[in-house]
Formats: C-alpha cells, structure tokens, sequence
C-alpha cells in the first residue's frame, strides 16, 4: 500500500510519523509533496520518504491520497490532481470542505473526510471521519487504521456530524489551552510562582480527564466529588456559574460550528 500526502504541514507530518511508527507502512511506501523546499528536505532528512514540489507526481503513485493543506487552497490544488484512478481512495483533512465540494472537484467518489485535532501531532488524538458509499469495506478498515494511528478514531454516519465535531473536537484543544492560560495567570495573580501555578494546571487537568476516561463516571458527579458543602470549590464553582461559563462555551461551540458549515458552503 503506497500512500501520499497532498501538503506536508504539521498535521501532515503527525500521520506520518504515526503511520510509520505503527508499521502501518514503510518509508519507501510514502510520498510528501508540498510547496516548500525546507518542509520537503525536513520530511526527507527526518523520516527517509520521498518528498516532490509536484502534486501531480504524489497523487499518481499512490494507493491513498491524503488531502492535508489548508482549506483556503485545496480547490486550486483539486484540479492538479484530476483525473484520478477509480481505485484510488481520498481522505481529506482539509476543515469545512464538503465531500460534495470534493467529489465534483476532483471528479472522484471514493472519498473519506475526517477531522482530526492538534494532539494528534503527540499520536494522543481524536479523528472523527465519515466515508462515502463507493469506499469498500477494505478501504473503510484501511482509513480506520491510518487515522487511529494519530490517537484514536470515531467512525459518524453522516457526514453533518464532521462539522460538529470540528466545533467540539477539532478547535477544541485551543478552548482547553485558553482554560490553562487562564487559570495559570491566576495562580500567579495569588501569588504563586509561574512555574508552580503551570505544572499545578497541567496535571490538574491530565488528572481530571483520565478521570473521567478511567472510572466512566459521568463528569458532574466527578464535579460533585470534588465539592464540598460551602467550601472553597463550591464558592468558585458559584463565581463561574455566575459569570455564565456554560452559556460562553455554548456560544463559542454555535460559532465554530456554524463557521464550518460557512466554509462548506
């Protein structure tokens, strides 16, 4: 199986690094192209894989060509890439493009779009994915390894739900890091050092979330746990309720959400 990569950016390099380190394929196995000479001698110098300034080239040796560029230049490049054989299977990671937008672009329709998010780069990500009904059952299994390789992966029915996901899942590590920034800059504001104050926040919050994924609890009677009757979690639990946390963070969610589909579209 021969894969290539359309864009070797960071996300592009996370699979990659995950597939090979899987064994999911070999070096001689992948092809990168993207348009910067140091982005290709990088990838070459550091995972031994083929590397081209030409797209062209990439997408005709493979068996599975992944779309990894930018949303705002994938239309362009979509026409470089035309035709393509009927076997070969597409999986885009481009956020908001459509497999409608797709199909008729590259005049293909064996297409997986998936949505991964930035911890993948660490192989501790989450990549929702959906497929079209001319992806073969060989290449669904294929495209759940490929993208499980990078964390883990959640197969979705509909394709509506990517958009979701991408509101949740794929901005979401960006809504935890502010979360982190934040309640740093109060310890510091306490009178913690910045060191202390960042490490307490970053395994506060490694600890809290295998919580939740080791016992199955349901997270409000984990909060509830944690909350004693008038004490110091109640009184800032109180001051965040208060503030309208919930009603921010649904807010922020309807945005990115909607944002999606806008770019969809």
């Amino acid at each position: 199986m021969r894969i290539s990569f359309i864009g070797g950016g960071r996300m592009g390099e996370a699979i990659v690094r995950s597939i090979l380190a899987d064994g999911i394929v070999q070096a001689t196995d992948i092809t990168v192209s993207d348009i910067s000479p140091e982005r290709r001698d990088l990838l070459y110098k550091e995972y031994g894989i083929k590397t081209t300034a030409h797209n062209r080239e990439a997408a005709d040796e493979a068996d599975i060509v992944v779309l990894a560029v930018k949303p705002q230049d994938i239309v362009p490049l979509m026409a470089e890439l035309r035709p393509l054989k009927a076997e070969q299977l597409v999986i885009s990671i481009a956020a908001g493009i459509t497999i409608d937008t797709l199909s008729k672009e590259l005049e293909h329709h064996s297409i997986v779009r998936a949505m991964p998010n930035m911890p993948a780069q660490i192989s501790e990500g989450i990549t929702v994915w959906t497929a079209t009904d001319q992806v073969s059952e060989s290449h669904r299994e294929l495209a759940a390894r490929v993208l499980a390789a990078t964390g883990s992966e959640v197969y979705v029915a509909a394709e509506k739900y990517i958009d979701m996901a991408t509101a949740i899942s794929g901005s979401g590590p960006a809504y935890v890091f502010l979360m982190m920034e934040a309640l740093a800059d109060a310890g510091v504001h306490i009178g913690l050092p910045r060191t202390i104050a960042e490490k307490l926040v970053i395994e506060t919050f490694i600890g809290s979330a295998m919580s939740v994924k080791t016992t199955g609890k349901h997270t409000a009677e984990l909060r509830n746990m944690v909350t004693s009757p008038a004490g110091t979690t109640s009184e800032a639990l109180v001051q965040l309720e208060a503030g309208g946390l919930r009603t921010l963070l649904l807010e922020a969610i309807m945005a990115a959400f909607e944002k999606s589909k806008k770019m969809g579209s």
